[in-house]
C-alpha cells in the first residue's frame, strides 16, 4: 500500500507490459526483461504458469489491465493508479517513461512530441537553478522539482492544493521523495494552496520562481495582478520567472491570455518576453541579463 507520505516501492504494470510477458511465456520463455519503474530501471523476472517473480516476491498475474493506464499491487492485486473524489484523476504512461497525469480525461502535461519530463528540464534551465532557492507555485508530479534538484538547487519550496495528485506522485518513479537522500532536505512539499499561502511567504526570499498554474478557466487566481504582485514581492531583485501559459485558443476562449498574463506581470514589475509555451521574465531588468 502506499500514502500521501510515503514512496511506493512495488512494480508498476501496464496492459502492454502484461501482454509481452504473457507472450513470452506462451513462447516458452522462462524469464522477461523489463521495466517495472516506468524507464527508471530494468529487471528480468521469473515468468511462470502460476505466479512471476519480481525481487524475490512472487505476484499472481492479474486477470486483466486498463489500456492507457498504470497499476500497483496494493497488497491483494494489481489496481489502477486513479483516485476519482470531485475528478477522476489518473497516472497515464507515455512513450518516453515519464508519465503524465489526466483530469477527467484531460492531460496535464505535453507528451506528443517529448517527454514530460525533458519539457520541465528545458523550463527549469530558464531560470538557472543552481544554488538558488526556488519556489515551485503549482507542484504537479514534481517535475519541475526534480529538474532543480538534480541541477543543483539550494533549497525549493513546492506548494500542491490538490491531494490525489500528491498521492499520484507517491506511485510516481518519477516524481521526487522530499524524504530521499537525492532530495538531501532541499525540497519541501505543502499540502496547500499557493494563492492562499504566498502571502505568508517572506519578501524577497527567493531567487527564482516556476509558476506552472491549471488552464486560466479552472485557476483564475493564480493569474491575477493581486498573485503577480505577491510572485513580484517574494522574488528578489533581478531573480526569474517562467510562467507556463500554453496556447489558449483566442478564437475560441475570447481571451488573450498570454497578452493578459505579460501585461499584469510588466504592471509587477516583470521584465517579460514570451519563451516556449509560456512567458519568461526578470525582476526589474531585462530576462536575458
Amino acid at each position: 500500500m502506499t500514502d500521501a507520505t510515503n514512496h511506493y516501492a512495488g512494480p508498476l504494470l501496464t496492459r502492454d507490459m502484461l501482454d509481452a510477458m504473457r507472450a513470452a511465456l506462451a513462447a516458452g520463455e522462462t524469464t522477461w526483461e523489463g521495466s517495472f519503474d516506468l524507464g527508471c530501471s530494468r529487471d528480468t523476472v521469473a515468468i511462470a504458469e502460476n505466479a512471476w517473480r519480481w525481487r524475490g516476491t512472487n505476484f499472481a498475474w492479474p486477470q486483466n489491465l486498463k489500456e492507457r493506464t498504470i497499476h500497483f499491487h496494493d497488497g491483494a492485486g494489481f489496481v489502477a493508479a486513479q483516485r476519482y473524489a470531485t475528478s477522476l484523476i489518473k497516472l497515464v504512461p507515455t512513450p518516453w517513461g515519464a508519465p503524465t497525469f489526466e483530469i477527467d480525461g484531460i492531460k496535464m502535461l505535453p507528451t506528443a512530441q517529448t517527454s514530460p519530463y525533458a519539457d520541465a528540464q528545458r523550463k527549469v534551465a530558464l531560470v538557472a537553478p543552481r544554488g538558488k532557492q526556488v519556489l515551485d507555485t503549482c507542484g504537479g508530479l514534481g517535475y519541475f522539482a526534480r529538474a532543480c534538484l538534480e541541477d543543483g538547487v539550494a533549497g525549493i519550496v513546492s506548494f500542491e492544493k490538490n491531494a490525489d495528485v500528491l498521492w499520484l506522485r507517491t506511485l510516481n518513479p518519477w516524481s521526487p521523495d522530499p524524504a530521499s537522500a537525492q532530495a538531501n532536505g532541499r525540497l519541501r512539499l505543502e499540502h496547500a494552496d499557493v494563492s492562499a499561502r504566498i502571502a505568508a511567504l517572506p519578501a524577497e526570499s527567493f531567487d527564482a520562481i516556476l509558476h506552472d498554474p491549471p488552464r486560466f478557466g479552472i485557476a483564475g487566481e493564480l493569474y491575477s495582478q493581486a498573485f503577480y504582485d505577491e510572485l513580484a514581492r517574494v522574488l528578489r531583485p533581478r531573480g526569474r520567472l517562467f510562467h507556463y501559459v500554453g496556447t489558449p485558443n483566442r478564437k475560441t476562449s475570447g481571451r488573450d491570455v498570454p497578452g493578459e498574463v505579460m501585461r499584469r506581470l510588466a504592471k509587477a514589475g516583470f521584465k517579460v518576453e514570451r519563451v516556449l509555451d509560456g512567458v519568461f521574465g526578470s525582476k526589474g531588468t531585462s530576462p536575458r541579463r
